[in-house]
């Protein structure tokens, strides 16, 4: 009886939840119809003739307005009540109401979008052609606007690069997937960190990449007919529930979707790919060489995949423009927040188990009055009021500002690692020291086995289903491996405050040809409570550069300059600050196996005697940014 109870009162509570979707769906469509002209399924030619599925809501006006376009590869189509599509209805609604058309596009090869989809190999004309239809349109002013986040921002950069005269401003959020090589970075769409393979790619493709069997619409479909079964179909497909947590330690990784009967598509060959293939400079993403023509308000987060080169674009694009007028129409936001989760901060920004305060900022008051200004040419003083920077330190739980980044009050501190050869876990005597360390080399040593990896626990990261959940943890469980050294100041005397990149030099040695070192930074409190900030992983065989592969000799050691860090974070007086240095941080990042071999379709490991050295002779250290009083 209790058992039916129980099941009743879960019915009802679905019920209850689907009506109360599907009232805020009818509410969000009437209030746009009520101010909106609504064009759907339009099927925008490319230049090659394919044709990208294209929805236009516009205001009821005669006169020109300009357009915030969003192209995306998720499901905005006119079926059921999925959250992309109410998403999609009220940013429609935000925009229209404001006066701007919004135009919302999907990729090629997506939904009822014709041709082939590749997540980073799309092509750049299709964003040029897409604005050369909107600008000729009769209700555009000819000024397009370019927004979004994740997936719907990863193409506007290469995009920017071909400088379409109506692109006037674009507003993308956490973009990393978009950058290819820039600075000292070579993440290929974050495919990459040190040129390890960042796993969230496997599980995401897995949702959505496009199946080679898929049902399609036939070429030629009319909008009308278009329309019409769109009441029935969206064409998503809905892909079983995998436990990740268990299935990313399937090997070889390149069988990962076949073991869970996934989709056939674009990762059988994205797997296969190295750091430096030519591949990645064919398709879609923005790389350093090219140039870069659109004013540009960016949206980071702390938390996010892509932290550290999405605000090295930023930088490299301020320093490097052709044109000033460009380079000084570069604007920053960094939020303290996980991927994509800008506007969910609250009094008590949770990121994990850690509260960070209150986070909330006006974004989208911000995003319209950037927009106003540089598509409508409205004189709101945004230049003089909106700040360069605007950064949100932890620790201190508060909003700064900054004409450059890293501030220009930071000062490079360099930390050394000490010990006396038993850094091994919590337990250990590793230490950080800004005074010299001693000349005699004390390494270090630590057992690395891929098939008993360091878990991840927390960090930044997106897209792994349950195998990793993103955010700040207390790592100090993790802290007891032995295979984790870990090395701390003593607690501070005065606050410390941290803000800009964290920079890593560690001199390795290795029995294996082949291995991994990984870097945590973490901010441990009086009661011992450690939570991490951010992480990095290098693949030793990469350390010389991502175009050759250099394999390392039994005892020898080499000089590894790990990819950075970033982070705005108050160390408090009674603070430690920490790193934490081991081999794997999995699922994140992939194992290296250490057999020197491809890695991605092997199966079998090589346990790995892994050293740090640090001496007058092998200095290892981090060289934090911090800020002068």
């Amino acid at each position: 009886m209790k058992n039916i109870k129980y099941l009743y009162l879960i019915l009802l509570f679905t019920i209850n939840l689907i009506t109360t979707n599907l009232i805020a769906q009818v509410e969000i469509s009437k209030n746009l119809e009520d101010i909106a002209v609504v064009d759907e399924k339009i099927m925008v030619a490319m230049s090659d003739g394919t044709r990208l599925c294209t929805n236009v809501y516009r205001p009821k006006t005669d006169k020109p307005v300009p357009i915030i376009f969003s192209r995306t590869p998720y499901n905005f189509n006119s079926w059921g009540d999925g959250e992309e599509k109410k998403r999609t209805k009220q940013r429609a609604y935000e925009a229209v109401k404001r006066g701007y058309a919004y135009v919302v596009q999907n990729e090629r090869g997506r939904y009822f979008s014709e041709g082939k989809w590749d997540i980073l190999g799309l092509p750049k004309s299709d964003g040029y052609d897409a604005f050369t239809w909107m600008a000729d349109q009769t209700w555009s002013n000819g000024k397009i606007g370019t927004l979004g986040c994740s997936s719907t921002a990863e193409w506007q950069m290469a995009i920017a690069a071909l400088d379409h005269p109506a692109h006037a401003a674009m507003a993308p959020q956490g973009y990393g997937a978009g950058v290819g090589k820039v600075g000292r970075f070579h993440e290929q769409g974050n495919w990459y960190r040190g040129g390890a393979t960042q796993m969230l790619f496997i599980s995401w493709l897995y949702s959505v990449q496009n199946d080679e069997f898929r049902p399609r619409v036939p070429k030629g479909a009319t909008q009308e007919d278009l329309n019409r079964i769109s009441r029935f179909y969206d064409l998503a497909s809905e892909a079983p529930k995998v436990d990740w947590a268990e299935m990313f330690g399937h090997l070889p990784v390149s069988e990962l979707l076949k073991n869970v009967n996934g989709t056939k598509g674009i990762y059988d060959q994205m797997i296969k790919r190295k750091p430096n293939d030519k591949i990645w400079y064919e398709g879609g993403l923005y790389h350093e060489e090219m140039d870069f023509g659109v004013p540009s308000f960016w949206f980071v987060s702390w938390f996010d995949v892509s932290s550290g080169p999405n605000i090295e674009l930023f930088n490299h694009i301020r320093n490097n423009a052709r044109y000033k007028d460009v380079a000084d129409d570069q604007y920053l936001i960094i939020a303290p927040t996980l991927h994509c989760r800008f506007t969910r901060a609250t009094e008590h920004t949770m990121v994990g188990d850690l509260d960070v305060g209150d986070a909330r900022l006006n974004y989208e008051e911000q995003i319209y009055d950037w927009f106003d200004y540089q598509l409508k040419g409205e004189k709101n003083n945004f230049k003089e009021k909106t700040p360069r920077v605007q950064f949100y330190t932890m620790g201190s739980n508060k909003w700064q500002s900054a004409d450059v980044w890293p501030p220009a009050n930071t000062e490079m501190t360099t930390f050394n690692l000490s010990s006396q050869g038993r850094a091994n876990s919590l337990y250990g005597d590793g230490k950080l020291i800004i005074d010299k360390v001693d000349t005699k080399d004390m390494a270090d040593e630590f057992v690395y086995n891929p098939l008993n990896p360091v878990p991840s626990y927390g960090g930044n990261v997106c897209c792994t289903g349950n195998a990793v959940q993103g955010g700040s943890f207390d790592q100090q469980g993790m802290e007891t491996r032995h295979d984790i050294l870990v090395y701390s100041t003593e607690p501070l005397t005065e606050g410390v405050e941290v803000s800009g990149f964290i920079e890593t030099t560690l001199y390795v040695s290795s029995d294996a040809k082949d291995t991994d070192f990984t870097i945590k930074l973490i901010d441990v409190h009086p009661d011992g409570s450690a939570y991490n900030l951010d992480e990095t992983i290098q693949r030793v065989r990469y350390r010389e550069g991502y175009d050759k592969e250099v394999f390392m000799e039994n005892g020898k050691v080499y000089k590894v300059e790990m990819s950075p860090m970033s982070t705005s974070n108050y160390f408090k007086k009674g603070h430690q600050i920490r790193v934490e240095i081991s081999s794997s941080n999995f699922p994140r990042f992939d194992r290296n196996l250490n057999t020197g071999g491809e890695n991605y379709n092997e199966k079998e490991a090589v346990i790995a005697r892994n050293k740090v050295h640090h001496s007058a002779e092998y200095p290892s250290a981090v060289r934090l940014p911090v800020v002068k009083k």
